[in-house]
């Protein structure tokens, strides 16, 4: 039986809950509005309430509280009947005892969902189906779970905050919506991107190592210092590793010249930079009589050419441009 109190405490009744199921009104499952008695309305007439009429469910006996709206007054008395899924937000069970409170609610400005599992987001337009779903409903309660149905499912979906009150009225207000990770939502792993973050500036230290050891200094056209072309070729940069010993070896590398020609890079000092098709020579005039001299005079110019192509930069005497 209903349990009336004083009315100077505002309107605060207790009832037996069943699910609107039982009066045939399932339609009701999509919404948060309750059936009460016609002596409810009575009382809340004669009160002055404000419209719309929101209410606080309280089940002292759990310790949950959740606030909803009312539809029509034509239940049984000492009877409600609510939609089944704020039953099992409550924890109440058929026939069970909730306290029935007015309660006035501020106008909702922000609302933060939480689906239970993340198919509710592959559906084309998730927030189109939740702005029609929520039309049926008074107010949301940070806390509790709605229940959305869409296409012959259930989908839930908790209300993780709302704003400016944990308890607000969403009825004719702009009330901005957003969505955190459903509960079945699981990061993906980035080991892969890391692994490339650590070896990228190590090869980029490789790659200019590379290029430090291409350089080629003092290549190029020579120049006299009058000003004139000069009829004689650059002589060969001689790298670290082809330097020659004293007992004139070379600690040559074929691999890595050769690896550098098919690069497009010319290596000058090494053999294997040599064209197919010789390019021509500047002969000195020695050269140019070599053919009408004996066999012996050929001999030792070929000889003072090998001592030529062994012409080391830097090395000598050194003058001063003064005299």
């Amino acid at each position: 039986m209903a349990h009336e109190y004083p009315r100077s405490s505002g309107f605060e009744q207790s009832y037996r809950c069943y699910p609107v199921s039982f009066i045939d009104k399932q339609h009701l499952e999509k919404g948060d509005k309750i059936i009460m008695p016609p002596s409810a309305l009575d009382r809340l007439a004669s009160m002055q309430v404000d419209y719309p009429m929101l209410f606080e469910l309280n089940n002292s006996s759990a310790g949950r509280v959740t606030h909803c709206g009312v539809l029509e007054f034509v239940a049984d008395e000492g009877l409600i009947y609510i939609p089944y899924w704020m039953m099992e937000n409550m924890l109440l069970q058929e026939g069970d005892i909730v306290q029935v409170k007015n309660k006035s609610l501020v106008k909702g400005t922000y609302v933060k969902l939480q689906p239970h599992t993340k198919d509710f987001l592959d559906i084309s337009n998730p927030k189109a189906i939740l702005e029609t779903t929520l039309r049926s409903y008074s107010c949301l309660t940070t806390g509790d779970t709605i229940m959305v149905p869409y296409n012959n499912k259930k989908y839930y979906i908790n209300i993780v905050e709302a704003k400016p009150s944990s308890a607000v009225s969403i009825i004719e207000t702009d009330c901005e919506v957003d969505f955190a990770p459903p509960l079945d939502y699981v990061e993906p792993e980035k080991p892969a991107s890391s692994t490339l973050a650590k070896k990228r500036p190590q090869e980029a230290e490789e790659d200019q190592v590379q290029k430090v050891a291409r350089f080629n200094p003092f290549t190029g056209s020579a120049r006299r210092l009058d000003g004139k072309p000069s009829t004689e070729s650059v002589a060969p940069v001689i790298k670290p590793h082809q330097l020659e010993s004293e007992n004139g070896t070379k600690d040559t590398k074929p691999s890595t010249s050769a690896s550098r020609q098919r690069s497009g890079k010319l290596v000058f000092g090494s053999n294997s930079n040599q064209p197919t098709k010789e390019a021509p020579k500047v002969v000195p005039k020695k050269q140019e009589t070599s053919e009408k001299a004996p066999k012996k005079q050929e001999t030792s110019e070929k000889a003072q050419e090998e001592k030529e192509t062994k012409f080391q930069a830097f090395t000598g005497k050194k003058y001063s441009l003064k005299g």
